[in-house]
């Protein structure tokens, strides 16, 4: 006879310790679902839950939730890269979502998103595509097993090219604090590119926040104090290093010091015993052109590594008129 499953919000300190060891294990842990994106959100006034199913006092599934709150007591649900569940325990990750989607709906919750790295099917909700690219379909991940010889062979020409272009004109890289330089780069990124950047206090508490967080910035000469011209934010979690955020100014464009950013952070992540690197995100092949992600794709494929795919992120729709009334004033009003 199977024993009975219980469904938990954890909340003591050995919940936590049990959970994290239970994500780091799990070959679909991630930094998504780990205490350390707990501890970022809870950071940026967000409230986070983990639930867990147990069996005979061991987790089997698990979500880290993420709520956002916003007008009238309404909140959106976020399960990143979430839920995962155990080995051929498909049923318990359902089971999970259905006691979260009972709970997300008594908090006058419009909609769930859940972008798990594995497909599951449900009969007692309804999962559709989500119009949201929070968390990317594809990415490219990178062998930092390999010498760092062996890595360059790898990349594409032009990406060898451009490296070894920034290293002739002596761009300088430097481990930094300077959170307010690099967010002063990315005003201008995102202005140049046309895309929505976060306030400071997101990227200040990124890197106070989430262990194994680094900023690299990139000066245009070995000498001079001269103000950055780029800059990476990324972050080592469980053996592997992710490049979250990257900025340029539009001067000093013939540097190419992005390129050796990336190069001194994939050094970075291996001498801190990195099995792989992940540039986080690009369009999937059959991606139409005014995909989200399609600016950076090219300037990614210049790395090489292995292109790896996730299901596309889904959305359980917990209120459909409000849920539909509140989209239909963000495509008025903005």
């Amino acid at each position: 006879m199977m024993s009975p499953m219980d469904i938990r919000l954890l909340s003591s300190a050995a919940d936590f310790t049990a959970y994290e060891q239970w994500v780091r294990a799990h070959p679909q842990g991630s930094l998504w679902q780990s205490l350390a994106w707990k501890r970022f959100q809870d950071g940026l006034g967000r409230a986070t839950r983990i639930y867990a199913a147990m069996e005979e006092g061991k987790i089997i599934a698990s979500a880290l939730v993420v709520i956002d709150r916003t007008s009238f007591g309404l909140s959106t649900w976020d399960i990143p890269r979430g839920p995962i569940a155990a080995l051929s325990c498909e049923r318990s990750a359902v089971s999970l979502l259905e006691k979260v989607i009972e709970q997300a709906r008594r908090e006058r919750c419009l909609s769930l998103f859940c972008s798990a790295c594995i497909s599951f099917k449900a009969q007692s909700f309804k999962l559709k595509a989500s119009h949201r690219h929070e968390q990317p379909d594809t990415t490219r991940v990178l062998d930092l097993t390999q010498t760092e010889e062996a890595l360059l062979a790898q990349m594409h020409p032009k990406g060898r090219y451009n490296i070894k272009v920034a290293q002739r004109h002596g761009v300088r890289v430097e481990r930094s604090g300077d959170v307010r330089a690099f967010h002063t780069l990315l005003q201008g990124t995102g202005e140049r590119d046309r895309f929505t950047i976060r306030p400071l206090r997101h990227y200040r508490a990124f890197l106070d926040t989430v262990p194994g967080s680094f900023l690299l910035l990139a000066y245009p000469n070995a000498e001079t104090k001269e103000e950055p011209v780029a800059g990476l934010l990324g972050v080592i979690w469980n053996g592997t290093g992710i490049y979250y955020y990257g900025a340029s100014s539009s001067a000093h464009r013939n540097l190419m010091a992005p390129y050796l950013l990336q190069w001194e952070a994939m050094k970075h992540c291996k001498a801190a015993g990195c099995g792989s690197y992940d540039l986080l995100g690009i369009a999937p092949p059959d991606a139409p052109a005014t995909h989200p992600w399609n600016g950076v794709s090219a300037f990614k494929e210049k790395f090489g590594g292995t292109v790896v795919s996730y299901p596309p992120e889904q959305q359980i729709v917990v209120r459909p008129v409000l849920n539909g009334l509140l989209r239909l004033k963000r495509k008025i009003l903005g």
